[in-house]
């Protein structure tokens, strides 16, 4: 099997659980790191799919990557290739297929709840809701065609399918480490929004830390599981 090409865009916002899930079903993978100034592939030939990681920037940033990965993105969407982007992901999914990605209502930080849309949803999450962790200040509209997957009680759009595309805005490829980098290195965009309801503070974020790590990761394996198995009929 051709490699699946995962498109990193800063250090501490890597592969993750789904890292570790390729592995462990020996899918061959490698990374582009957007933020050690590797360049974006222009051929998805090579690749039997393609995901995106998240990142602080906004899809709306004037930076040179930007109009490169969609134009991947739409490279392998047009192939039928199955696609995968989380936060920032889903967002440059979103822009690659003519979208608007703009502020969310309010900043999103810590854990909550996620609802799924309809009965499609539901069997690919294996749940009716679940606890996934956020963090993010924008969001993505839907594109045309797309089905909507996820709501929370502060962002609407929390995930939709099109094609073998599945664009998410929650982060569901957490793990422990991960969290507790990101509170770490984002300690003062907690405390400055610490009269937000819609963030949480590391105590809060880091509290019973490693039983909700393995529940979004059982999640997380049934989204990964559909997705990997679309690399064998693409």
């Amino acid at each position: 099997m051709k490699p699946v090409l995962v498109i990193r865009h800063a250090e501490t916002e890597g592969a993750g659980f789904f890292g570790a899930f390729l592995d462990e079903r020996h899918i061959p993978w490698s990374m582009v790191c957007i933020d050690k100034g590797d360049t974006i592939p222009r051929d998805i030939a090579a690749y039997s799919g393609l995901v995106m990681m998240g990142g602080p920037m906004s899809v709306n940033d004037d930076l040179p990557w930007i109009a490169d990965e969609v134009a991947l993105i739409q490279q392998a969407m047009g192939k039928s290739l199955p696609v995968l982007g989380h936060c920032l992901g889903g967002q440059l999914i979103s822009k690659a297929l003519g979208a608007t990605v703009k502020a969310n209502p309010v900043k999103e930080i810590g854990w909550g709840d996620v609802r799924v849309s309809d009965e499609q949803a539901l069997n690919l999450f294996g749940t009716a809701s679940f606890e996934s962790f956020h963090w993010h200040g924008e969001t993505f509209d839907l594109p045309k065609g797309a089905q909507h997957l996820l709501s929370s009680e502060y962002c609407q759009n929390q995930a939709y399918v099109i094609g073998n595309a599945l664009a998410f805005q929650c982060h569901i490829e957490m793990t422990e480490e991960m969290v507790k980098t990101w509170c770490e290195n984002g300690c003062d965009e907690l405390i400055a929004s610490c009269a937000n309801p819609s963030v949480q503070q590391v105590e809060v974020i880091e509290k019973n830390l490693k039983e909700r790590v393995a529940n979004l990761n059982s999640v997380a394996r049934n989204v990964y599981t559909y997705w990997t198995d679309l690399l064998h009929s693409s």
